[in-house]
Order: C-alpha cells, then sequence, then structure tokens
C-alpha cells in the first residue's frame, strides 16, 4: 500500500465514527507513524508492512477517541509545540487568543515592568509562549495538579534555549493558584508587581458532562470542574490576579462560551465586574474597602464568534 492508500483508509474510517477532522488526524497519525511529518508526507511513497502494522495500531487506538495528541504525544501552540500525554490539559486554539492579549499586554509594558503569571497553567503552553514572544520577560507559571506540574516542567525545561536567547525566564510553582498570592505563600512577594495575569481556569459545572470522549474520558478532572456553578475557581483566581496585579495591570480570562455577558452575574465577566474589596483584599490589594478590584471590564469572542474570554484591568 502506499501512502495515499493508507492517508484514503484512515480518512474514510476516522470520519465513519465522528471524528470531528478526519483528514487532519489521519495525516498526523501517518506522518507519525513514518517519523516525518504531516507536511513532508508527499516525499513518502511506499508503507512497509511494519510502519503499516503502527499504522493501524495508532489508527485503532483514535477510533476509540483517545485524544490525537496523546498518540503523537504532543500539541501545538501559537509558536511552539509542548508535550502532552495523560494527566495533563491539552491546550486548544481558543487559548492562543487568550494568551495572545497577554502578550500584547507584556510586550507593550517597559522592561522592568515584564512581570507575567500563568494561574493553572497545565501544560505551560501559555508561560511559555509569554516568555518566548515577550523578550526579557519574568513568568510565573502556577500549577496545583501533581501529574500537570510534571508535564509544565518537562516543557519549560525543554524550551529553555528558546527563553534564554529572549532574555526570558519561566518559573514553575507546584502551588494552588487559589492562594499562591496569600501571605506566606511563594508569590505574595508579587503583590501589587505583575502586569498580566493568563489564566484558563476549571470552569465546567460539576454536574454537566462534556458531549466529546475525548475530552470527558482522557482530560483530568482537576483541569475541567470550577464547582457547581462552574466558577468556583475562576472567582478564586480572579482573587489572586487582584492581588498581585499592578494598578492597570491585566486580568485574562478563558471562559466557556455559555459564561460571558450574556450570562449576566452567572458569567465571568459579571463575576469581574461585581468583585468589590472585602477587608482582606482591600489590605492586601491597597484598594478602598467596598470598592471596586477591576475596571474596563469587557468579552472577546474566539475565531468561531463565540464569547471565549474576559479582559479587565486592576483598578
Amino acid at each position: 500500500m502506499t501512502v495515499r492508500d493508507m492517508l484514503f483508509d484512515a480518512e474514510h474510517r476516522l470520519g465513519a465514527v465522528g471524528i470531528p477532522s478526519p483528514s487532519f488526524d489521519a495525516a498526523e497519525l501517518v506522518a507519525f507513524a513514518l517519523g516525518t511529518t504531516r507536511t513532508r508526507l508527499f516525499l513518502q511513497d511506499e508503507v512497509t508492512p511494519e510502519q503499516r502494522v503502527r499504522i493501524e495500531q495508532l489508527l485503532g487506538r483514535r477510533l476509540s477517541r483517545v485524544p490525537l495528541q496523546h498518540l503523537i504525544g504532543k500539541a501545538g501552540f501559537r509558536h511552539i509545540e509542548v508535550e502532552v500525554g495523560p494527566g495533563v490539559f491539552i491546550p486548544r486554539p481558543e487559548t492562543e487568543l487568550v494568551t495572545e492579549a497577554g502578550i500584547r499586554e507584556l510586550d507593550a509594558r517597559p522592561a522592568a515592568e515584564r512581570i507575567g503569571v500563568d494561574l493553572c497553567a497545565g501544560s505551560g503552553a501559555i508561560a511559555i509562549s509569554l516568555g518566548v514572544e515577550v523578550a526579557g520577560s519574568r513568568i510565573h507559571a502556577v500549577e496545583l495538579d501533581d501529574p500537570a506540574v510534571e508535564w509544565t516542567r518537562r516543557n519549560v525545561a525543554a524550551h529553555d534555549a528558546a527563553l534564554v536567547a529572549r532574555g526570558s525566564r519561566v518559573e514553575v510553582l507546584h502551588h494552588d493558584a487559589t492562594v499562591v498570592a496569600d501571605p506566606g505563600h511563594p508569590l505574595a512577594r508579587l503583590a501589587g508587581q505583575v502586569a498580566v495575569v493568563v489564566t484558563n481556569p476549571p470552569y465546567i459545572p460539576d454536574g454537566m458532562i462534556p458531549r466529546d470522549p475525548e475530552v470527558r474520558d482522557h482530560e483530568p478532572r482537576l483541569a475541567l470542574y470550577g464547582g457547581a456553578d462552574g466558577l468556583d475557581v475562576a472567582r478564586a483566581v480572579a482573587r489572586t490576579a487582584a492581588i498581585l496585579l499592578r494598578p492597570g495591570g491585566l486580568l485574562a480570562m478563558e471562559h466557556a462560551d455559555i459564561q460571558g455577558a450574556a450570562a449576566g452575574l452567572s458569567g465571568v465577566p459579571g463575576l469581574v465586574s461585581g468583585m468589590l474589596a472585602d477587608e482582606e483584599l482591600s489590605l492586601l490589594a491597597d484598594v478602598p474597602l467596598g470598592r471596586p478590584l477591576f475596571t474596563s471590564v469587557v468579552d472577546r469572542i474566539d475565531l468561531n464568534g463565540l464569547p471565549r474570554f474576559t479582559l479587565a484591568r486592576r483598578v
């Protein structure tokens, strides 16, 4: 069989079971089995019996809805690739737009102010992208989950040369993003100094079951579920951001498409707009008691025209 035969067969079978991108997945799997890339497949012709067995093994796992990224061991994100597998959330294209907002803000800052924080860092894709794309930046990647933080560390180490070349560094913190800035915790020293906080927190309500088997059966639960209304972690990381951000600093938070401005107080824009300084936050964030913590709260759409992330500035 030729490469073309294998691609045709794989695409047909993947499409028959409802894989949303059968052509792309077929090409990625065949290329991985042949030890090449999708864009160089046209240079291949014959498929050896050993390669055919390998393709069939990978295809069988993908047909059972094991994520493509778990099979090939990596995921593309903006200008980088990160290693992924069981135990860490696979970064999505939607998160690239949230990251871009953080990059633009960080890049516009003077060199001495280029401090960013990635809360709920997972694979580290956001933190690494900030560091690689914004020269001279200092990024802190915070991840709580034990298996996930190992992926964070692995990916940061793999991109160390690129970060050094840009004069940037990424520090990985195995800690709870909801308290990491509180007194006595690792980032308390950065209170009021951070230019950008970017976060893709878990935001699925506890009672909701994801439709896609790749998400439902293979993504870590800690990265998915955010309490009864899905916003428990979002509330907590917004509080952390209020402590960390310097006046005028930017919070960029991803959310589900049903948690945008139209959701009112049940959405992330409403949540962030309604956050007021209690006695503790008044002291930690230096904001008068009872005053809003964030201003200029806006919601942004993704490439499909759906509300996907909220931007807000620390008062």
